[in-house]
């Protein structure tokens, strides 16, 4: 709009009328971006076609002139979004059916031949209960094991001849079964008496390996095994007279007649190692043991647990269950979302089953229900473990006059590094017991060179690999890293280490105190090398190393506080550090294509039990084992003093006297080797 300037108005001026005209200004751009892509057919194009053209000869004859430079830039792209959306998991099932001529003669015929055989619907209910009774877990669990049940399996494309007959009988079968049962009404205690009879038929097969096991007499039938039994019997009469005469030859050969006689040790059979029975069926094929765990308060009951310790081979696990009274199947099977890891009873409740996970959670079964349903877990708490749980026990803490006594609580370590103590109120949650914290290697610095910059960590928290509470005072507690070290942790200090063990090069994979001597405790670890501690040394006692094998699992003997059994991938071993330290006394291999992962004491019986790599947990009796003389308090004395017993010495003085007429003949002359029975 413009306005004609008026230097002076007067009165006639300012009564005139005056016309103002509204005009268009020009256009004033704020943001002007020339386009880059022009079309063929524009007024302009040829020019600018001309244009491109200049440019790239002029770049093509710049290319070899050593002042052109060629620049790049990037500009700042804009934050990408993710956004993800879960739904309920889709579950697929494969349904097959088998269609024969008579049965489309049924279908059709089916509203001529309902009015004859339907009476006010009776017969509909009946055959519902039977079909409800028939789909029991423990009615299939026996079908499974006595005869192969098809309808069980995954249903297959193709039918032959013999399936559609077996298919066949099967329906003539169920149908004669529902006539039987229109007929005559089923007992409330068939499923019982059913369930008697199953132990019955289980005590009559495993008779003698459970009497082996129990240690009773052996009821043999003379009529069918005599002949068995004596070839047996010679044969081991034949071993026996042929290790007597080595052990003969060799102690006439290395004979001192300085030796009092008191050292002279007697002949004895050679220990062994027989297999028993195996915990096994079709349900745990496959699966690895990862994990056992004896009931506090029924000693015929086993709880094992099914699981991968490999990231990539994970599947789903399972928490059996087992009894002596029926080793072909479990009593109780949990089926598990992720691979178990750990399992242990509860003391306070028996019933109680605990179980921890490959994805950091724990939960609790009832084992006296008969369903599998979760009584407690962790997915709702806010501090729930973020790493595998490796190990969990229950523990009974004292907590003193003011804290009410003694009180059972659950504790797991696991790999985001810390050590939780759970507590039960309306739901399973937890508190930090301890946060392992990582350290550096300490190098030692060499005289005239710089100190160099530690690498940044890329967690301050180190993996926990297993921890064992001390027998007598729960306070106390040790704990076993990825780093290789073991901590001596209280349960009062929980910011701090009261003691480091440092020995291992690798990942501990279990740490357990000694229970008669409890000042002394174990550790294995991926070194391959089982090291014995003592609590108040930093240093290693003995260390015991017999294969080149990852050391997965070590476990005390309740009788003698010299025994200790290891199990690597390769063999079970039966340490005696009465009679060596440099060798196990008795050792079983395990089959080329399985692995061992686990090994449990049997409760005050001389049985071993070993899980495998295929879902096997083979039970095993101990055999010609040497004799206790010495009571426990003797034995832990003993063991925790630091003076080995008389046949340590003897052990050591022999193989350090075989190493002397090896590497100097000459300086070995005259000396007499003391050859244990057990060692050559």
């Amino acid at each position: 709009m413009r306005q004609e300037e008026i230097k002076e108005l007067s009165e006639a001026d300012l009564d005139r009328r005056v016309d103002i005209y509204l005009t268009e200004t020009e256009t004033i751009w704020i943001l002007d971006l020339p386009a880059v892509v022009m079309s063929t057919e524009a007024e302009d194009a040829e020019r600018v076609l001309e244009r491109n053209k200049a440019y790239t000869d002029m770049c093509k004859s710049k290319a070899d002139d050593d002042r052109f430079v060629e620049k790049t830039m990037q500009t700042i792209n804009g934050a990408t979004k993710n956004k993800e959306v879960q739904c309920d998991r889709i579950i697929m099932e494969d349904k097959g059916e088998m269609v024969t001529s008579w049965g489309f003669y049924d279908t059709f015929n089916a509203s001529e031949i309902e009015p004859m055989f339907k009476t006010e619907g009776s017969t509909d209910n009946k055959t519902e209960k039977v079909t409800e009774t028939s789909s029991k877990p423990h009615t299939t669990k026996k079908q499974d094991h006595t005869t192969p049940v098809s309808s069980t399996k995954a249903s297959t494309t193709s039918v032959t001849s013999e399936s559609v007959a077996v298919a066949m009988n099967q329906e003539e079968e169920e149908n004669e079964q529902e006539c039987q049962s229109e007929a005559l009404p089923i007992p409330e205690n068939l499923q019982e008496s059913l369930f008697f009879m199953e132990r019955i038929l289980m005590e009559n097969i495993f008779q003698p390996k459970l009497a082996a096991y129990r240690q009773f007499p052996i009821l043999i039938d003379p009529g069918v095994t005599s002949h068995s039994s004596g070839t047996e019997r010679d044969k081991k009469e034949a071993k026996q007279g042929k290790v007597d005469r080595q052990k003969d030859e060799q102690e006439e050969a290395f004979t001192d007649p300085s030796i009092p006689s008191a050292l002279k040790e007697e002949t004895t059979p050679l220990p062994t190692l027989e297999w028993l029975w195996s915990y096994a069926c079709d349900l745990t094929n496959g699966h690895s043991v990862s994990s056992m765990a004896w009931s506090k308060v029924n000693p015929d009951l086993l709880a094992v647990g099914y699981g991968a310790f490999d990231f990539k081979g994970q599947k789903k696990g399972l928490a059996c269950c087992w009894s002596l009274k029926n080793p072909m199947w479990p009593e109780r099977i949990f089926q598990c979302e992720y691979g178990v890891t750990a399992l242990d009873f509860s003391m306070a409740n028996p019933n109680f089953l605990a179980v921890g996970m490959y994805n950091g959670s724990v939960t609790i079964y009832d084992v006296q229900s008969c369903n599998d349903t979760v009584l407690l877990d962790s997915s709702e708490s806010p501090n729930k473990h973020t790493g595998p749980v490796w190990q969990l026990r229950w523990v009974e803490l004292d907590r003193g006059e003011a804290g009410g006594g003694k009180r059972e609580r659950l504790f797991c370590i696991s790999a985001d590094g810390r050590i939780t103590e759970w507590y039960i109120q309306k739901r399973l949650d937890c508190t930090d017991l301890m946060k392992i914290k990582r350290k550096e290697s300490e190098k030692k610095r060499l005289p005239g060179k710089k100190e160099r910059k530690s690498k940044a960590l890329i967690s301050r928290q180190a993996a926990g690999m297993c921890f064992d509470f001390h027998p007598k005072d729960t306070n106390f507690y040790l704990a076993g890293t990825e780093e290789g070290c073991i901590y001596q942790c209280s349960c009062s200090s929980k910011g701090q280490f009261l003691k480091t063990y440092r020995g291992h090069k690798g990942p501990v994979y279990k740490v357990t105190w000694n229970p008669l001597s409890t000042d002394m405790f174990l550790s294995c670890s991926a070194d391959w090398s089982i090291i014995l501690w003592h609590r108040d040394s930093q240093t290693p006692v003995l260390t015991f190393s017999s294969a080149s094998a990852f050391v997965h699992d070590i476990m005390w003997s309740s009788k003698s506080a010299f025994m200790f059994a290891a199990v690597n991938e390769s063999r079970v071993e039966i340490w005696d550090l009465r009679v060596s330290i440099l060798e196990p006394v008795l050792s079983h291999f395990a089959n080329p294509t399985v692995k061992f992962t686990s090994v449990l004491f049997a409760k005050n019986i001389d049985c071993l039990l070993v899980g495998d790599s295929e879902g096997e947990v083979g039970v095993f009796l101990l055999q010609n084992l040497a004799a206790l003389n010495n009571s426990k308090a003797e034995q832990a004395s003993c063991l925790s003093s630091h003076k080995p017993p008389l046949r340590w010495k003897l052990s050591s003085e022999r193989h350090r006297v075989l190493w002397e007429l090896q590497t100097h003949p000459h300086q070995a002359q005259g000396k007499t080797i003391l050859v244990h029975p057990l060692t050559n």
